[in-house]
This record gives structure tokens, sequence and C-alpha cells, in this order.
């Protein structure tokens, strides 16, 4: 197999056994004993009950760019943009109200948009080939849907064999939905990271390279905050309260991110509202697809700074935070949580719940006797990974079938040579402790699986339609890693 050329690695975080969630999940946040949501679970419909609300539809238009990711004299670097903006864009809602989203596709490729972690309605859940036919080259397509849920959500390009590309030339956005009643902060920003595979002339490298695919992914050598090289700069008043809702869009880099000079709190994880903690060791797994909605007061000494870092080499910072101005007054009171999300479940009750084992396998061959050396792989560049032995691709009948409401336990064993950033679509989990006897204390629906670990994670399936369980890392989802499942 040809040599990939290596940016900066993974980072590479040694973590103990009791910290690793079962000894599997690379998901380390708090410690155990917060309290789960509680409420009855309802499936993903309008929240209030009612109609959805009219309203006008937004046009997003995907189309080749430009950006600057180089300083001068560098050429600019082309790149796919929406709406002719190189940042990637924001979509801001509120509870209840709807999604009215127009894709125009003008770029060469076919598209689609993936709402990552919404618990939408599967025609909308944006996967190219399966929920609904890609949007080709030059054709439109209309997404309307309700969040059942207030959180942080990705837009990602999500297509059955071509979502590397569309992601990798800079496509990408956000979807926020606002709380009723939201937490008051003096600011509330959105930061989207994005790593970028460019060469010398600041032109994006081909795509479609196997040593990728079947490997890492594609990690990039350069890395963005909303669409800009880091590190970005917030900066606020002496003791004024910053909501930080990050997402990492990037098509394959996943890392730890530190916390410094601040003290930082998580409201949410996945999107879902947790019980407010701080972070372990002020620091958090930040695979690719994985949301943080955080909370934090900036200090209140003039020239104090705070910085948030991707542990990545020797440490990549992402962003800086500074104080300037006046102090606010009178002083902010305690940070605390958001609230409960009533339609998820107050427990996930497993003693009735249907249980299927899922193995994957494939990608490169590491030789462990020369750890040196390149991983190796020779197999069909177009089917690297599996998932029970079957290779995702387009007709892939669904895995398993379950009636809605009925309770799923996954165990999730990753047999491959890589860790395995997993997605499960139209639902959110928990992730089970070893022996079934409970679980870790916050709805997710993205997690990392470390290579030769199994994880068990359960759901109700209580949302209808054909759902896929997905590789984040774009390169290993395009050359079949994704399974279905079916809720009837």
């Amino acid at each position: 197999m040809p040599k990939p050329r290596s940016p900066a690695p993974h980072a590479s975080v040694s973590v103990p056994r009791r910290v690793l969630l079962g000894g599997a999940a690379a998901l380390a946040l708090a410690p155990r004993g917060t309290m789960a949501q509680a409420g009855k679970p309802k499936g993903p419909v309008s929240p209030s009950g009612e109609a959805p609300s009219a309203g006008p539809e937004r046009i997003l238009r995907a189309a080749p760019g430009s950006t600057r990711l180089k300083p001068e004299p560098a050429a600019a670097t082309p790149v796919w943009t929406f709406d002719a903006t190189s940042p990637p864009p924001v979509v801001r809602i509120k509870l209840g109200e709807t999604v009215r989203l127009k894709v125009e596709n003008r770029t060469d490729k076919p598209l689609s948009l993936h709402w990552h972690g919404v618990r939408n309605q599967n025609p909308m859940d944006g996967v190219g080939g399966v929920t609904q036919a890609p949007i080709a080259p030059g054709a439109d397509f209309s997404y309307a849907f309700v969040p059942p849920d207030a959180g942080t959500f990705l837009i990602r390009p999500l297509v059955i064999g071509g979502s590397s590309e569309p992601s990798g030339r800079g496509l990408a956005g956000a979807l926020v939905v606002e709380e009723a009643s939201p937490p008051a902060a003096d600011q509330d920003l959105t930061l989207l990271m994005q790593d970028w595979r460019i060469e010398e002339d600041a032109s994006l490298l081909p795509f479609g390279q196997t040593a990728f695919a079947a490997s890492s992914g594609r990690l990039g050598s350069l890395v963005t905050l909303n669409g800009a090289p880091v590190p970005a700069t917030i900066t606020g008043r002496p003791g004024s309260r910053v909501r930080l809702r990050l997402g990492n869009v990037c098509n394959a880099r996943g890392t730890r991110i530190r916390f410094d000079g601040v003290k930082v709190y998580v409201l949410a994880v996945d999107g879902q509202p947790t019980d407010t903690f701080e972070p372990l060791r002020a620091t958090l797994p930040f695979p690719p697809g994985t949301r943080y909605d955080l909370m934090l007061d900036l200090p209140t000494e003039a020239g104090a700074t705070g910085s948030v870092t991707a542990l990545v080499g020797n440490g990549l910072v992402l962003a800086t935070l500074a104080v300037a101005g006046q102090p606010v007054a009178p002083a902010r009171p305690a940070i605390t949580k958001i609230g409960e999300n009533a339609l998820l479940p107050a427990e996930v009750k497993l003693q009735n719940a249907v249980r299927r084992d899922i193995t994957i396998t494939g990608g490169a061959r590491i030789d462990k006797d020369k750890p040196a050396a390149e991983p190796v792989y020779t197999g069909d560049p177009a089917r690297i990974w599996a998932v029970n032995g079957a290779s995702g691709s387009a007709g892939l009948a669904p895995l398993f079938s379950v009636k809605r409401g009925q309770v799923v336990v996954l165990a999730i064993k990753n047999a491959t040579a890589f860790p395995q950033a997993l997605h499960l679509h139209g639902h959110a989990f928990r992730l089970l402790h070893p022996l079934d006897d409970g679980w870790e204390p916050y709805w997710l629906d993205t997690f990392q699986l470390l290579e030769g670990r199994t994880a068990r994670i359960a759901f109700k399936a209580d949302n209808p339609g054909r759902w896929l369980i997905s590789s984040t890392v774009l390169e290993r989802f395009d050359t079949g890693l994704w399974t279905l499942f079916e809720v009837t």
C-alpha cells in the first residue's frame, strides 16, 4: 500500500483502566454519580404536539469557492463552501420551530446533509443512498423537520461511498436548537473544528487515497476553527459568562481537548443535557462528530488569559480567552444545569432487551513486531471495512429489526488495529458498565471504541425507520464501515 504522508498524528493519551468506562470506550468525562435525565419517553415529534410552525425556507448553496488557509504570498485554497462564505454556517432556531432548508448542489459530486445527533424523522436524516436519493449535481433538495430536542448538532455531508470529499473540501455546519429557557450567558458561541490536508502550494491533496481510508483516515495538516486557522481569540469583559458549543467536524481527526486558565463546566454532551460537572483532569475526548455545551466565567483579573488546546503533538491551541473592558457587576450566580430532557427515558430497562453482537473488522494490518513500520493493506479498496462480515454499500439489508419501543443492547467489538469513532443515527444511547449494572450519567450518540475492546450501548428504539450505525471517520464510512437496523 502506498505510504501516506503524515501530518501531526492523533494525540496519544494514556488512560487508566478505571477511566475507560468499562475498559473499552475512550470517553472519560466525569466521576460517576450524577443523576439520569427524567421524563416519559416519546418519539421525535414536535415538542408542543402541534403542527410544525410555518416559516421561510433558507437556501444553502454548496458550490466551489476559495479561502485563505495559508498567509500570503501563498495562493488561496480551492474549497467548497455554503453560500460563498468559508466559515461553516450555523443554523439557529428555537425549540419547537421548524428547520426549513433548501440545499442547492452546485458542486460536481452527489451530496446530502446528515443532521448529526438530531433524533430526526427518517426521511430527513440525510444519508444519501439510504434515507434519500443523493442530491445530484445541479439539483436541489428541501429538508423540513422539527427537532425534538434542544441542543447542539452538526451538519455533515453523508453519501454512501462519497462523503470524504465534500467534507474534506470544507462543507460542514452546525444546527443550534435553543432551549425554551436557556441559561443566562453574556456570549453564546459555536466553535467548529475542521482540519485540511493541504499541499505546499496551498492546494488540497487529492482525495480517494486507499492508504488513508485503510488506516487513520484523512488527517489534515492545518486546523481551523470556524473556517479560520487557529488559534481564534475570544474576548469578553472580566467575570463575564460564556457558553461554548464545541463540535468536531473533521474528516478523521480525533483528539482530546484541554482547558487552561479557566474553570469549565459541561452542560450537555452530544446535545443532551446532563448534570453539570467539571471535566476530569480538565480534558475531554473529542472524536469526529462529538459536541459539548460548556459554560465558563472569564477571569476577573485584568490581563488574565485562558485557552482551549487540542492535545495533538505538543499541544495545539484552538482558542485563547482574554478579558477587556470593565468587570461585570454584580458577579454572576453559580453555574447550574440546563434542565432535563423529558423526551428521554429516566431509565433504560435492560431485562427484556433485544441483544445483538456487532463486530467491526478490516483495515490495514500493523506488524506488532515492527511498530515503526507503516500499516499494510492489500485488499479491495472499495470494501476496506466490514460490520459482521458485510461491507456497507447501497442496498445493504438491515442487520436486525425491532418493534418500536423495544430496548436494544448492542455489544460492539472493535477487532481492528485502530480506534473507531462510531455514531448511532436517530437515537441517543447509554454507555453501559461492564456487568450491565448501570450506565454512564449522560446520553450519547457518538463515541470512540478503542482497538481490541468491546463496549455495550443501550437505547430505546422509539424512532421508526432504517437507521445507520456508522463510522464518523468519513474515509472509513465511504469504504464500508457502517451497517443499519430497522425500527418498525
